[in-house]
């Protein structure tokens, strides 16, 4: 039987696969990140962000610069791939705190189309893949490491 592309390992599949991965997550948590950029000060000042939030003792715009931080600077050089898993390690933290701090561990719950999944833990679970296998071949780490 002849392996093609599509049902044969081959590393190009392996680093493209990463790559796309790399892509779409980096993508939408930079989303989540520049809404909190743009609506920085009035979200520092909401009850959540003032109240429910307390990143080891602080609370208001602290915790909410570090998570831009994470969400929207960390995502864009994943999406690059440059420090990669450096990167990945506030992304961590980010989807970790929301896991155990705000959502209470609550992985998944009764929502209004039955059962649903905490986003952060999706993203969270993405993110130790990534920090496990590195950025793959077609990222700047590579570039450089390379030269």
């Amino acid at each position: 039987m002849k392996n093609n592309l599509l049902t044969s390992y081959q590393p190009i599949n392996l680093s493209m696969g990463i790559l796309v991965i790399r892509l779409i997550i980096g993508v939408l948590m930079a989303f989540y990140g520049y809404q909190k950029l743009i609506n920085f000060e009035t979200m520092a000042v909401s009850e959540f962000w003032a109240k429910e939030v307390s990143f080891l003792g602080m609370t208001g715009k602290i915790p909410l610069a570090l998570t831009i931080f994470a969400e929207l600077f960390c995502s864009l050089l994943l999406i690059v791939g440059l420090f990669t898993r450096f990167a990945l390690i506030p992304l961590l933290i980010c989807m970790g705190y929301i896991i155990a701090c705000v959502a209470k561990f609550e992985v998944i719950y009764s929502g209004d189309n039955g059962m649903e999944m905490n986003t952060a833990f999706v993203y969270f679970l993405i993110y130790f893949g990534l920090l496990l296998t590195g950025p793959g071949n077609y990222s700047l780490d590579y570039k450089v490491a390379n030269r």
